[in-house]
């Protein structure tokens, strides 16, 4: 195997007998094979695919399509029927929850044996347990059986030494789906640090994540590699099966447009004619917001502090609920603590899955005005945009302080999750964001 390559699977295949009354397991096991008393079911078939070191691989299919048992035996806790792997640097793996647990150990004791288990020596443990615990958040809980945990809790403990393990390959199995909103956009961080320098295996049903970390995507059909290209082309055509296999129409079709528009379209203030029927239905886009944060996890240089990020009516009343197309304002205060020369301010709103959907600063405002502000003294600024249209979930604001230019500054403090907000309902379902509409008309008689 090259040394640029962390895994690589040949003919992987992975064969489970199908037993239809228990004692057909003695028959068969009294004819010695001469006669078959099972039903073959192929788990998986011939799979091959190699990984390269730093690439990030998504791994798509159906619910039964053979996705996790290639990650167990990737991983080694299944032995498959026939082919090979071979694996390039220590592997953690996020399996189903509790993989690597005791349920009768407590968390503390569970952390010593999963890091074992990982390659980790007694005082490798002892000098990375308090990080461990950190990352984890799990509070008193860290003393009591894990089999009195949450799926969350797993979730947390799982994922915090797997991050501590320093892994060449991290593979990950839909675990992400049952932390919570915060736990979850620090998962995300930490994988998009990973991403810089070691290799994941990434099982999910959820497009938008493969899109935004995968490099490649593998797309498994009943055990099967159907697929396997640039992620953002893999998941375009998973999503148009999955639509074509909801058609029971039979009128589905698949097109790519002939030509593309030419320039943008000339920015408007926009007032969706939706808007009120949207507010008065179960589908309303409500969002609501949690207070500001100071302790959330931040880096910087602290030459000058974020005090208070939230959401304003266009009057500059503090919001607590406000519905997606609604004119609002984000302000974000500061104190400097030191003299600062050009500062700029900035934020974006993220997914749960860490994703910034959109967001901007106050360099081109002030390009001409060359602030300064002097140690001691607050400041702000304040972005009146249209709240778009998002899915049901959870969203964090990211807000930062900088000085310099766009292409050379100092952050002085990024606050990661800095205010949270979550929308409740919606009509919204289809890509990251929806933008209110103009006008909406439908001619069912355009010939008159």
């Amino acid at each position: 195997m090259s040394s640029e390559t962390a895994i690589a699977v040949t003919g992987l295949s992975k064969c489970y007998f199908i037993y239809d009354k228990p004692q057909d397991r003695l028959w068969q096991m009294l004819w010695r094979g001469r006669k078959q008393f099972f039903r073959p079911y192929w788990a998986l078939e011939d799979v091959s695919v190699e990984v390269r070191r730093g690439e990030t691989l998504g791994v798509l299919g159906r619910n039964g399509a053979g996705k996790s048992t290639l990650l167990q035996i990737i991983t080694g806790t299944l032995t498959p029927t026939s082919g090979s792997v071979r694996v390039n640097g220590r592997v953690a793996a996020l399996l189903e929850l509790g993989a690597g647990f005791n349920p009768e150990f407590n968390g503390l004791e569970n952390i010593h044996l999963a890091a074992s288990i990982l390659g980790l020596t007694q005082a490798q443990i002892d000098e990375r347990l308090d990080r461990i615990i950190d990352f984890a958040g799990i509070g008193d809980f860290l003393h009591q059986p894990v089999k009195l945990y949450s799926s969350g809790m797993y979730a947390r403990l799982a994922f915090s030494v797997a991050a501590h393990v320093d892994a060449d390959v991290l593979i990950i199995d839909e675990i992400l789906s049952v932390g919570d909103a915060a736990f979850t956009q620090k998962c995300m961080r930490f994988i998009h640090r990973f991403k810089e320098h070691g290799t994941i295996l990434f099982v999910t049903h959820d497009l938008a994540a493969a899109t935004k970390l995968c490099d490649r995507v593998l797309w498994l059909e009943t055990g099967r590699v159907r697929d396997l290209g640039p992620a953002k082309d893999i998941c375009d055509q998973y999503q148009a099966a999955i639509s074509e296999s909801l058609d029971d129409g039979g009128g589905f079709r698949i097109g790519r447009a002939r030509h593309q528009r030419e320039g943008p379209a000339r920015p408007q203030v926009v007032h969706d004619p939706r808007h009120d029927l949207l507010k008065a239905s179960p589908h309303a886009n409500l969002l609501q917001v949690f207070d500001f944060d100071p302790d959330a996890d931040w880096h910087g240089h602290r030459g000058a502090s974020i005090t208070d990020v939230a959401l304003l009516d266009r009057d500059g009343a503090r919001l607590s609920t406000l519905y997606g197309g609604e004119e609002v304002i984000l302000r974000v205060t500061a104190e400097a603590h030191q003299d600062l020369v050009n500062p700029i301010i900035g934020f974006y709103v993220r997914d749960r899955l860490g994703q910034n959907l959109f967001g901007d600063n106050t360099y081109l405002t002030t390009l001409e005005q060359a602030p300064r502000v002097a140690a001691g003294q607050p400041f702000r600024s304040e972005f009146r945009f249209q709240m778009p249209y998002l899915s049901a979930g959870d969203y964090a604001v990211t807000a930062a302080v900088a000085e310099g230019t766009e292409a050379d500054h100092l952050h002085h403090h990024w606050i990661n999750d800095a205010l949270f907000f979550t929308v409740l309902a919606s009509h919204f379902s289809h890509g990251l964001i929806g933008v209110p509409m103009l006008d909406i008309r439908m001619d069912t008689n355009p010939a008159h």
